[in-house]
């Protein structure tokens, strides 16, 4: 390769779209998700590709749905919270496929991190809360916020606890996080209550 050519690779600008990570289609800003279970890794999707998958069975990846749920008469008393010992008052909770177990994770400064979860609470909140039972594995999870008074849950696409994550992540400043990571996250829960009553 001649000096001009690599001058003109390293001067070209990077491509701002993004893209399909099957097939490199450009897809719009707001698009489907795949997800890997065993990485737990999402990958970006154009319609094409995704409808080639399912949300269920044993695939390498599953497609991640598009729509949540705000879960008005769902239950969980403070002791049961309490009991997970989760240090902030987000969480997110899915089933897991490959390590056959419901998972507990939590966001923060350096984004998720996994909380043991004993069986026996959750056990005690699915008894009482049915709509667990249609949890999809891997593409569904329990997103509950404690933060706002009353507590808030939702039956949400993974994507959607990831995106929480990384708007956290991304926004944290100092050792309390700073009034504006707080108010992002007041404002992504105003949009995702909206979307899920839509």
């Amino acid at each position: 390769m001649t000096s001009f050519a690599t001058l003109r690779k390293l001067a070209r600008r990077p491509d701002p779209n993004e893209h399909c990570d099957l097939c490199g289609a450009v897809v719009a800003s707001q698009h489907e998700h795949l997800i890997e279970p065993a990485a737990r890794k999402l990958m970006c999707s154009c319609s094409a590709c995704a409808i080639l998958f399912s949300q269920r069975g044993e695939t390498k990846y599953k497609r991640v749905p598009r729509q949540g749920r705000f879960l008005q008469d769902f239950a969980m008393t403070d002791a049961q919270w309490d009991s997970l010992l989760i240090p902030i008052g987000l969480a997110f909770f899915l089933k897991s496929s490959t390590e056959g177990r419901v998972l507990a994770m939590y966001p923060g400064a350096a984004g998720s991190a996994e909380s043991l979860l004993s069986l026996d609470t959750w056990t005690d909140i699915a008894q009482d809360n049915p709509v667990l039972a249609h949890m999809n594995s891997d593409v569904e999870a329990l997103l509950v916020n404690r933060l706002s008074v009353p507590a808030e849950y939702y039956l949400t696409p993974i994507d959607k606890c990831y995106e929480l994550v990384g708007l956290i992540r991304s926004n944290w400043r100092g050792l309390a996080g700073g009034g504006e990571v707080w108010e992002k996250i007041r404002h992504f829960f105003t949009e995702l209550k909206e979307a899920s009553r839509a």
